[in-house]
Protein backbone atom coordinates (compact mmCIF):
# COMPACT_ATOMS: atom_id res chain seq x y z
CA UNK A 1 0.00 0.00 0.00
CA UNK A 2 1.38 3.41 -0.91
CA UNK A 3 1.54 6.27 1.58
CA UNK A 4 -1.19 8.09 -0.36
CA UNK A 5 -3.49 5.04 -0.17
CA UNK A 6 -2.70 4.53 3.51
CA UNK A 7 -3.44 8.19 4.23
CA UNK A 8 -6.97 7.78 2.88
CA UNK A 9 -7.45 4.81 5.23
CA UNK A 10 -5.81 6.77 8.07
CA UNK A 11 -8.21 9.69 7.61
CA UNK A 12 -11.17 7.32 7.77
CA UNK A 13 -10.02 6.44 11.31
CA UNK A 14 -9.74 10.13 12.27
CA UNK A 15 -13.12 11.65 11.42
CA UNK A 16 -13.94 13.13 14.82
CA UNK A 17 -12.53 16.66 15.26
CA UNK A 18 -11.74 16.05 18.95
CA UNK A 19 -9.65 13.01 18.04
CA UNK A 20 -7.76 15.07 15.44
CA UNK A 21 -7.19 17.87 17.97
CA UNK A 22 -5.82 15.38 20.49
CA UNK A 23 -3.41 14.06 17.85
CA UNK A 24 -2.21 17.58 17.06
CA UNK A 25 -1.69 18.46 20.72
CA UNK A 26 0.06 15.17 21.49
CA UNK A 27 2.38 15.40 18.50
CA UNK A 28 3.26 19.05 19.11
CA UNK A 29 3.98 18.38 22.79
CA UNK A 30 6.16 15.45 21.75
CA UNK A 31 8.03 17.67 19.29
CA UNK A 32 8.63 20.25 22.03
CA UNK A 33 9.84 17.50 24.36
CA UNK A 34 12.26 16.16 21.74
CA UNK A 35 13.59 19.68 21.06
CA UNK A 36 14.08 20.23 24.78
CA UNK A 37 15.91 16.90 25.20
CA UNK A 38 18.21 17.63 22.28
CA UNK A 39 18.92 21.24 23.28
CA UNK A 40 19.64 20.30 26.89
CA UNK A 41 21.75 17.29 25.96
CA UNK A 42 19.39 14.86 27.71
CA UNK A 43 19.46 12.37 24.87
CA UNK A 44 18.70 9.45 27.19
CA UNK A 45 15.31 11.02 27.90
CA UNK A 46 14.29 10.64 24.26
CA UNK A 47 13.19 7.09 24.99
CA UNK A 48 10.17 8.58 26.79
CA UNK A 49 8.96 10.58 23.77
CA UNK A 50 6.36 7.98 22.62
CA UNK A 51 4.76 8.08 26.04
CA UNK A 52 3.75 11.69 25.43
CA UNK A 53 1.86 11.35 22.15
CA UNK A 54 0.20 7.97 22.54
CA UNK A 55 -2.05 8.75 25.52
CA UNK A 56 -3.53 11.68 23.57
CA UNK A 57 -4.08 9.53 20.48
CA UNK A 58 -5.51 6.58 22.38
CA UNK A 59 -7.97 8.77 24.29
CA UNK A 60 -9.12 10.17 20.96
CA UNK A 61 -9.64 6.72 19.51
CA UNK A 62 -11.21 5.05 22.55
CA UNK A 63 -13.60 7.83 23.59
CA UNK A 64 -14.33 9.71 20.37
CA UNK A 65 -13.66 7.51 17.35
CA UNK A 66 -14.44 4.18 19.05
CA UNK A 67 -11.83 2.40 16.92
CA UNK A 68 -8.27 1.09 17.13
CA UNK A 69 -5.37 3.48 16.51
CA UNK A 70 -3.68 3.01 13.13
CA UNK A 71 -0.33 2.77 14.94
CA UNK A 72 -1.28 -0.67 16.23
CA UNK A 73 -1.21 -2.15 12.74
CA UNK A 74 1.44 -0.01 11.02
CA UNK A 75 3.28 2.40 13.36
CA UNK A 76 5.66 3.90 10.78
CA UNK A 77 2.99 4.72 8.20
CA UNK A 78 0.68 5.96 10.96
CA UNK A 79 3.35 8.36 12.26
CA UNK A 80 3.98 9.69 8.76
CA UNK A 81 0.25 10.17 8.33
CA UNK A 82 0.04 11.93 11.70
CA UNK A 83 2.36 14.63 10.41
CA UNK A 84 0.62 14.84 7.02
CA UNK A 85 -2.72 15.26 8.81
CA UNK A 86 -1.26 17.97 11.05
CA UNK A 87 0.08 19.77 7.97
CA UNK A 88 -3.35 19.47 6.31
CA UNK A 89 -5.05 20.81 9.45
CA UNK A 90 -2.65 23.75 9.80
CA UNK A 91 -3.00 24.63 6.11
CA UNK A 92 -6.82 24.44 6.26
CA UNK A 93 -7.25 21.34 4.07
CA UNK A 94 -8.86 19.49 6.97
CA UNK A 95 -11.26 21.15 9.40
CA UNK A 96 -10.43 20.80 13.04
Amino acid sequence: MTLKEYYVKYLSLHQDPVCRRLHVVGNLLTLLYVCYCVSSGAFFALIFAPFIVYPFAWIGHVYYEKNKPAAWSNPVMAKLCDWIMIKDILTGKIKW
